[in-house]
């Protein structure tokens, strides 16, 4: 919903196809209120009766019929000659299927198009009445996009945050690119660990707890430790202050129970430590030589005015970014309206598909991925999803009311970029994304993205 938002929602109307529509009608259905697929939201949902002509469908069973006829080889029968009667016997699913495939389509598009009706969603096939000779039956339920009055939105404001860049923030840039820099080495000298150095130790912990000492064990070798750090736990820090290199420890470190690693927290382990080394941090000048080994700059004084720039920018966008997303939540939260549920877990899905991507780059095994509970993840992400959907169709509606439109050179802009992060050449990516419907995604999000970015401008204060 603003410019740092990279997932798309899309609510691009679904054309119903010939897969969809046949999917939910391979069979005869004729009691009441039975229907297949997803859940649906009831105030979202339409249902509409199809019907086609008792000639047609004859027509169509005619037709399927002959092309089986011609295509079928049977023993003992010449191609093309193959009785009907044998034929309609032999291939009467597949020739049910074919009729099927060509009439409920069809006739569920032409229906649609004669009611002035846009699903969102594809539909489910019930009371299906398909026979050769008899007219066709079925009705048809699916989604629509509610209707959602948006009266009022010119009053939800934001808070225009302060972005300017404090000295405190600038220095801590600063020493974090010099940080990145530093220099790990060995401390040559007979002398105990201070604060400020780093320990070099090999370690084994076991869990107190007989249940959690089931668990793969805790090790490591050559791992460094910043002895005082702030992000080294007070119990290491104690342990390992005033001991040498070569000296044997053992301690116990009890977690909290908020602790990150989730198989640690709340949980006592003694640990075997010994101290391997001992290491310095060595931090480089801050002068012209390392400007240069940073980069294409002409002095010290260039490259710190530039990182100044790039930092400031970077605040700025990342407090608007958030300003803006605080204004579309307070759009979701001020306007109720029903949501397609097929919606819904359309961006439950791409939530989903993000998150899996996530823990395969962190290095989680596909075999440990489908021991997940997907229902419980699916079940988690559904609120976010829900707000998510809401403040893409209530940016919608605004866009439409503020006459917001993209042109061409922006969706092209936007293709320049996915090109070069990528790496797919754009004649490719274009055809791709046209082919998948991924052009229209791009084209609805940078326009909820712009519509977002007027909101901001306007009412920010």
């Amino acid at each position: 919903m603003t410019d740092s938002t990279t997932e798309t929602i899309e609510t691009t109307p679904q054309q119903p196809d010939a897969e969809a529509a046949h999917d939910h009608a391979g069979n005869d259905h004729s009691h009441e209120g039975h229907t297949h697929g997803p859940s649906l939201n009831p105030e979202c949902t339409r249902e509409i009766e199809v019907e086609a002509p008792a000639e047609d469908v004859t027509r169509a069973f005619r037709s399927v019929l002959k092309r089986i006829q011609k295509q079928a080889r049977i023993p003992g029968f010449r191609a093309g000659k193959v009785p009907e009667s044998l034929i309609r016997s032999k291939f009467a699913s597949e020739l049910r299927q074919e009729v099927l495939e060509q009439l409920v389509p069809q006739r569920f598009r032409e229906t649609l198009d004669a009611q002035g009706i846009t699903p969102v969603s594809q539909p489910q096939i019930v009371d299906l009445h398909l026979n050769e000779g008899d007219a066709l039956r079925f009705k048809a339920a699916f989604e629509v996009l509610p209707e959602i009055d948006i009266t009022g939105y010119e009053t939800v404001t934001a808070e225009k945050p302060d972005t300017t860049l404090t000295d405190a923030e600038f220095e801590t840039e600063i020493a974090h690119v010099r940080d990145s820099r530093s220099t790990m080495e060995p401390v040559a000298e007979d002398r105990a660990l201070v604060d400020g150095d780093w320990a070099e130790i090999n370690f084994k912990g076991s869990f107190k707890d007989a249940e959690a000492a089931e668990q793969q064990p805790i090790a490591g070798d050559n791992v460094t430790i910043e002895v005082g750090g702030e992000n080294t736990l007070p119990a290491f820090n104690d342990a390992l202050r005033g001991s040498r290199a070569g000296q044997e420890l053992q301690f116990e470190v009890e977690y909290p129970l908020d602790f990150g690693e989730k198989r640690l927290a709340g949980k006592t382990v003694t640990y075997d430590v010994t101290i391997t080394g001992i290491k310095k941090k060595i931090m480089p000048e801050l002068n012209d030589e390392f400007a240069r080994e940073m980069g294409n700059y002409e002095s010290y004084d260039d490259f710190a005015a530039k990182l100044r720039e790039h930092a400031a920018g970077s605040k700025k966008q990342r407090l608007e970014s958030q300003a803006k997303e605080k204004l579309v939540d307070d759009l979701v939260a001020r306007f109720a309206f029903p949501v397609p549920e097929s919606l819904v877990q359309q961006q439950v899905d791409a939530r989903l598909d993000r998150g899996l991507r996530a823990l395969a780059a962190q290095g989680m095994q596909a075999e440990e991925m489908r021991k997940l509970d997907f229902a419980r993840l699916r079940a988690a992400q559904r609120d976010s999803a829900l707000n998510e959907v809401k403040a893409s169709l209530i940016l919608d509606k605004i866009a439409t009311a503020e006459n917001i439109e993209i042109s061409d050179d922006e969706v092209d802009r936007e293709l320049l970029l996915l090109s070069l992060q990528t790496r797919e050449p754009i004649d490719s990516l274009r055809s791709r994304l046209t082919q998948e419907g991924g052009l229209n995604r791009i084209r609805e999000q940078l326009r909820r993205e712009k519509t977002g970015n007027l909101l901001y401008e306007k009412h920010a204060s």
